[in-house]
């Protein structure tokens, strides 16, 4: 935390532990206190107000996490804080303002990283307005073609499995979040789970055919033999 090192020697003590509770406390609520109390003792410290604005983000408040990621922006300049700007304006119900964020000049000058996030912000707002092609086209990038599973997008993979769900293909959807789940090592989406919700739906679904509802041979009367091999 260099950015500390402005501050007085007590103070930026004080500050580094309230940073270092709010990042390491499961309760977000809790660490959003911890990150308002360092705000208060150093507003003007860019890492404070980055901090500030996650542990917002975390709780929900998403007026004041926008606020703080913009002050963050102007005091260290990191394009990296676009899409969950971009996600605070979605969560605030003004698409338009999101989507500016996603498609502006800032965003694509973007890091490969930032850009991607900034698509899955995009696929989130297309959901939203019931756009479900448009959702997944927005999804569509090189990562997913490559063949291999990467850790590092197992969030494109989960946001692209959902957008295919969202769209009614829900065995491509099982797939990706299949590979999602090999990729999230660190167990960040609950990819597995969705699986297994998709595997059950599989199972109904098989489980629901009763005997009498087999569907019959096209041109197969009662003393007709079954197809053969040769006959495919």
């Amino acid at each position: 935390m260099a950015e500390l090192r402005t501050l007085p020697g007590d103070l930026a003590e004080a500050v580094a532990r309230l940073l270092v509770a709010t990042s390491v406390t499961n309760d977000p609520e809790r660490a959003y206190r911890y990150a308002k109390k360092a705000r208060s003792l150093a507003a003007r410290v860019g890492v404070v107000r980055e901090t500030c604005a996650i542990a917002a983000y975390q709780a929900g408040d998403w007026a004041t996490a926008l606020t703080e990621f913009r002050a963050a922006r102007r005091m260290t300049g990191r394009v990296s804080y676009l899409p969950l700007m971009a996600d605070c304006e979605r969560a605030l119900g003004r698409p338009d303002r999101a989507l500016d964020l996603v498609t502006g000049p800032d965003a694509r000058g973007a890091d490969r990283a930032t850009s991607i996030e900034l698509r899955i912000v995009e696929s989130g707002i297309r959901r939203d307005q019931g756009l479900a092609q448009a959702a997944i086209v927005a999804l569509q990038v090189p990562e997913l073609t490559d063949g291999r599973i990467h850790r590092e997008y197992a969030r494109l993979y989960y946001a692209y499995a959902d957008a295919l769900l969202d769209g009614g293909r829900d065995e491509e959807a099982r797939e990706w979040f299949g590979r999602a789940a090999a990729a999230d090592v660190d167990g960040e989406t609950d990819a597995a789970d969705r699986c297994e919700e998709l595997d059950g739906i599989v199972v109904d679904d098989l489980d629901s055919f009763h005997d009498d509802e087999a569907p019959s041979y096209d041109g197969a009367g009662p003393d007709s033999d079954p197809p053969s091999a040769a006959d495919f």
